[in-house]
């Protein structure tokens, strides 16, 4: 494995521990710590807020249909 595909593999294990430690489930946490398009800190911010992470999801949702991996 490449030291850049590591690094990504990296990132995103961190961003799906960040997400589950905020309370999203482990499936949505995986999914959306592979997608860097969702800006996590604020996903993380709503969350902390009390709204319910399926609609902080829905809320921070990017406009664009592309995905942006990590």
């Amino acid at each position: 494995m490449s030291t850049s595909a590591e690094t990504r593999q990296d990132v995103t294990a961190w961003r799906a521990e960040r997400l589950r430690a905020a309370g999203f489930d482990a499936r949505l946490a995986e999914r959306l710590a592979r997608q860097c398009g969702y800006d996590l800190h604020a996903l993380i911010e709503l969350v902390e807020r009390g709204c319910p992470p399926e609609l902080a999801v829905r809320i921070l949702a990017p406009l664009d249909a592309e995905e942006r991996p990590c």
